[in-house]
């Protein structure tokens, strides 16, 4: 992936991140704007992801995403939300984690 890739990918992420904390505050307090603001920041963050998909394929652009959103996400869930995993949900975040990255450094790790 080139810098300019990755760097889109930096984008539609910070831009996820965004949504899902507008999401967060929708359902803590719904109302019309912050509907408007997670939808309006969702579909920002796809738009980036169809540009990504075009340039690198579905697989890599998506595991990517999905990966650092993974992370990031749970990161600020637990760190600005206060939320908690049990040990179950922590494996799981875990072994997500660890899939991700063998589909997406799989192809590249069988030809060394």
């Amino acid at each position: 992936m080139s810098f300019w890739g990755l760097a889109q990918l930096g984008v539609s992420t910070v831009i996820f991140l965004l949504a899902a904390m507008a999401a967060k505050q929708w359902g803590l307090a719904p109302s019309l704007a912050k509907i408007l603001l997670t939808l309006a920041l969702y579909s920002a963050g796809n738009l980036i992801m169809l540009r990504l998909i075009r340039e690198f394929g579905m697989s890599v652009s998506f595991s990517l995403s999905a990966v650092i959103q993974l992370v990031s996400v749970n990161v600020v869930a637990l760190i600005f939300f206060g939320e908690r995993l049990n040990a179950l949900q922590a494996t799981g975040v875990v072994l997500a984690i660890a899939a991700v990255a063998l589909i997406t450094l799989g192809p590249y790790m069988q030809r060394l």
